[in-house]
């Protein structure tokens, strides 16, 4: 693939501040067609969820000619999956009801469930109905049933209420108090019963389970953050696709694996780099490259010293750490630990070289990783220096607080691609050795020297006499920054769909 020439962007010329904030916002718009590493998401605050829960509770119950509390009941109890609703409530719809909970099974009580199931809570005449739960049948004392024609005083239901929601957080399917009945009560009843407080938190518990329950959303996993995404990806396309997605206070992160944005790496291997760099495998790579075992009792032991006479702190027994035989022979006749035994030496050897040679390529591409990361947090104080400089630039300069915005967005820009470059370290690892390996490091580094060179500029004292020339290069440099993360991008999740790339480790 060729890389396009800086000097492309370089011997730009502008004729105004205004033409300069356009060509740079020009950079930051979305182009008109979609890459192959973006994908369609929306994101959504609390109301815009309640709001699309009350669009598909509308939907199925204008469709299935249900009251809304029952469509919210069934779309629950299907986990917002409409298809598969209405493919069942089709076919057997009495059994939908019962199996959901909206309505009883119990022949004995069917009377009670068509004149229970639309009483809410009122005054009974003494003696009618006898709480099940505090055995009360005060005069005075409202009672609440469901169609399943379980009765209880309203005292007692808005303490088992209260319970579910604040102490098991549940909202989705609470059920009939009753003991093995499954009736769920729905919030009609909830919110006659409850106090505000209880409401609220009611209310918001079932936003959590129309995101927890739908596959096709998932909340944002920033701390504090209560956005969530909506994106259809299949489960099966995360083997050739990066889903990154955005909320609305502008986190991003996967959405297949609600980490922080990992392209270019599939998920897969997101999760077997994790894990490679936190279990014991590199560590058991630096013993078998670092020490040697014991040839008595096989206890690993670690040379540190000059001398090769070593004697094991466990065995107490003695040998040559070179050639690994007993010490007493190096001092008569049988002294032999200058020659090399064929059949004796090679397994050995090669196995501690070739436990050294991956050690230090895990090493390579961990310590590059582990560098790009850290750069990456480094870069987030260089927002601080950043608006202090922006401050110092208009107050010396003829530009506005808007016209000096082009510092924070390069910071921005420089941030973004240090995290991908972290991620190409990783996504190189796994990687066979090809031509087209080649081609992927030849991206890597120019994306590299681009980023480096734009951090220097930033990170360059600011000259008054030379604001304008310094605005320039730093907008030039990151339009061309953008471009390379652009190219790498592109290349590679290309070459993911096409089965171009080829892994040396099962995905």
């Amino acid at each position: 693939m060729s890389v396009m020439d800086e000097s492309l962007f370089g011997n730009s010329v502008y004729e105004s501040d205004e033409e300069d904030d356009a060509y740079f916002d020009n950079a930051d718009t979305e182009a008109p067609f979609k890459k192959s590493y973006q994908v369609d998401f929306v994101a959504y605050s609390e109301d815009d969820l309640e709001e699309s829960q009350e669009k598909h509770v509308s939907q199925i119950s204008t469709v299935l000619g249900l009251p809304s509390v029952e469509a919210a009941a069934l779309l629950r109890y299907f986990q917002w999956n409409k298809e598969k609703l209405f493919e069942r409530y089709t076919e057997a719809p009495e059994k939908v009801m019962q199996s959901s909970g909206l309505q009883s099974n119990n022949k004995k009580n069917e009377s009670l469930t068509t004149t229970s199931s639309t009483s809410l809570p009122a005054k009974r005449v003494k003696n009618q109905y006898t709480c099940e739960i505090c055995f009360d049948d005060d005069a005075d004392m409202d009672f609440t049933a469901l169609g399943c024609g379980h009765h209880f005083c309203n005292t007692c239901y808005q303490h088992y209420l209260r319970q579910k929601i604040w102490e098991e957080g549940e909202s989705r399917r609470i059920e009939c108090p009753q003991d093995k009945c499954h009736m769920v009560v729905d919030e009609r009843i909830v919110s006659q019963l409850v106090d505000a407080k209880t409401k609220t938190r009611y209310k918001r518990l079932l936003t959590r389970t129309f995101v927890d329950d739908n596959d096709a959303f998932r909340w944002c996993p920033s701390p504090d953050c209560e956005y969530a995404v909506e994106c259809h990806i299949p489960s099966v396309s995360l083997s050739s696709t990066i889903p990154t997605v955005e909320c609305g206070q502008g986190h991003k992160f996967c959405f297949g694996c609600s980490l922080p944005d990992h392209q270019p790496a599939i998920c897969s291997l997101v999760k077997k780099w994790l894990q490679k760099c936190k279990d014991d495998s590199e560590t058991a790579n630096w013993i078998s490259a670092h020490t040697k075992d014991c040839p008595k009792c096989q206890s690993a032991i670690e040379k540190n010293g000059g001398c090769n006479h070593m004697t094991c702190r466990k065995c107490r027994y003695e040998f040559c750490w070179v050639c690994m035989g007993p010490w007493s022979e190096h001092r008569t006749s049988y002294y032999a630990c200058n020659r090399f035994d064929e059949k004796s030496g090679t397994s050995a050897r090669e196995s501690q070289a070739k436990s050294r040679a991956s050690l230090e390529r895990y090493l390579h591409y961990y310590n590059r990783f582990a560098n790009h990361e850290q750069s990456a947090k480094l870069d987030q104080d260089l927002y601080k220096k950043t608006e202090r400089k922006m401050e110092e630039m208009q107050q010396t300069s003829d530009l506005s607080w808007i016209e000096v915005q082009f510092l924070k967005k390069a910071v921005d820009v420089t941030v973004e691609c240090r995290m991908t470059l972290k991620w190409t370290y990783a996504f190189a690892f796994y990687l066979e050795k090809s031509h087209q390996t080649e081609i992927f490091e030849d991206n890597q580094r120019d994306l590299e020297m681009a980023t480096e060179q734009l951090s220097e500029l930033l990170d360059k004292p600011l000259d008054e006499d030379n604001i304008a020339q310094l605005r320039q290069n730093v907008l030039d440099k990151t339009v061309y920054v953008k471009h390379r993360r652009e190219v790498l991008l592109d290349d590679t999740l290309n070459g993911l769909q096409d089965g171009r790339w080829k892994f040396f480790v099962e995905l």
